[in-house]
């Protein structure tokens, strides 16, 4: 498979919420790039949410390609993946602070499987993140800084939400980061209800407080 036909297997055309998919990581996708064998690509088992639920999106946020796993499993019931990743690659030889191959590598092994998953066109989304995406660390000064930040236009709006149907939002991740709190607010102040999980216990209705935001 070519990268734009791994790009169209995660955005099909007529699907709803898939002009949200970036296409940042499969343009570093080519002919010969293929699944090594350091991933260990197993369908996870979904224990915080056990059927396709109409009036909520889902809003995965783990390291690498966690997040991918889990979009595949929820596919299985009924959801439609979204992966939202953002980051660059490093030129050949360098070091970065994000390994984005293991993202691309991700997206070719998840491709093969949505290609054996019948999905709905207007299935709830399961927008896909890297929770690794702000490590700003840098050893030395010819570390690459491939770190990135959600916005506001990444996702859809609030009203774009409620109009088709969504009122919840379920965030799965080991923390909510500060770049997605501050999404989450806005949302939250427009009426859509926010609820958190590990991924082991029920998701649980969450206040999001107001980011602080520093000035740069």
């Amino acid at each position: 498979m070519t990268n734009r036909d791994i790009f169209k297997i995660w955005a099909p055309i007529d699907a709803k919420w898939t002009d949200w998919v970036r296409p940042v990581p499969f343009i570093s996708i080519n002919n010969g790039f293929e699944v090594h064998d350091y991933g260990n690509f197993k369908i996870e088992e979904i224990k915080c949410v056990s059927n396709l639920i109409l009036d909520t999106a889902i809003i995965v946020d783990m390291p690498s390609y966690e997040g991918i796993k889990e979009g595949i499993a929820l596919a299985k019931i009924g959801f439609r993946p979204i992966p939202l990743y953002n980051g660059t690659d490093e030129q050949k030889g360098a070091i970065a602070t994000n390994n984005n191959n293991e993202i691309e590598t991700g997206l070719i092994w998840g491709a093969i499987e949505l290609k054996k998953i019948n999905i709905d066109n207007n299935a709830s989304p399961v927008f896909l993140l890297d929770s690794n995406r702000t490590n700003r660390y840098k050893m030395d000064i010819s570390v690459f800084d491939n770190s990135w930040d959600i916005y506001d236009q990444d996702m859809p709006t609030a009203k774009f939400f409620l109009d088709n149907g969504i009122n919840k939002i379920i965030v799965r991740a080991n923390s909510i980061q500060r770049d997605l709190k501050k999404i989450l607010y806005k949302y939250q102040k427009n009426g859509i209800k926010i609820f958190y999980t590990n991924g082991y216990d029920e998701p649980k209705q969450v206040k999001v407080k107001k980011p602080f935001c520093k000035n740069i």
